[in-house]
């Protein structure tokens, strides 16, 4: 008999799976100190890819790019710069010093729409180390004034899940006990509603872990795919995003 839980638990700590040979593109153009492209529609699991590289690689990662103050935080961080300086400009030129002396990986996350501004460190940088960049978009449209400079970058492209790889982050969350093992019978309607993108796939797993719905039952299915968008548009309070 499958438990009633009146509570949604907490955020699935789901595995890494697949993408082995985005792994090794990555390795591979580390090795020869390559500015990278990581580029992938939202939820394609950008920054899990790098978030799992940054278990192998020494990179300095910059989770949120969007505005200056954000990067010099992370990255000052990182290199443990202290005193602490208010004024941006002393801030970016003290951190470009010590990019250009450090030698390592800096890796840009969440990039979007590039302001002059920030094309400008952005470029700055990528002349005192090798620089990655994961974004949604290539587009002039889509990122902005930065976009000239990307002819220099080599492109890994994030691809959605294909049903292998579905198949295999299924098979690791039913052995840890996360989700029901009747799980295994709907693989491919898994894949089929979440069009192999991970998040949606997570947040399908997120919902059959709660226990409630019967993965043998289609009505069962159809209200667990209605009560997933409902959760994606109106989330819990306090629940983390998943970053897939």
């Amino acid at each position: 008999m499958q438990t009633i839980c009146s509570v949604r638990p907490g955020p699935l700590d789901l595995p890494f799976v697949g993408r082995e040979k985005e792994v090794a593109q990555l390795e591979q153009l580390h090795a020869q100190r390559r500015h990278v492209l990581i580029i992938g529609p939202a939820g394609v699991g950008k920054t899990a890819l790098i978030r799992h590289v940054a278990t192998r690689l020494p990179l300095l990662v910059c989770p949120e790019s969007a505005r200056l103050a954000a990067i010099f935080d992370a990255l000052e961080q990182q290199l443990s710069l202290t005193p602490p300086i208010s004024k941006l400009v002393q801030r970016k030129n003290r951190l470009l010093t010590v990019l250009a002396r450090a030698g390592q990986t800096v890796v840009f996350d969440g990039v979007g729409w590039t302001t002059p501004r920030l094309s400008s460190f952005l470029e700055c940088a990528s002349r005192c180390a090798p620089v990655w960049i994961a974004t949604r978009s290539e587009h002039p449209w889509d990122i902005g004034h930065f976009w000239p400079l990307l002819a220099r970058f080599e492109r890994v492209e994030v691809q959605p899940f294909r049903l292998h790889e579905t198949q295999a982050l299924v098979a690791l969350v039913i052995r840890r006990g996360l989700v029901p093992p009747e799980t295994v019978r709907i693989v491919e309607w898994l894949q089929c509603r979440s069009a192999g993108n991970p998040l949606a796939l997570c947040q399908l797993l997120q919902e059959l872990a709660t226990g409630r719905y019967d993965p043998s039952s289609p009505l069962a299915l159809r209200r667990l795919e209605l009560d997933r968008r409902i959760h994606e548009v109106f989330p819990s309070k306090g629940e983390n995003a998943l970053n897939r």
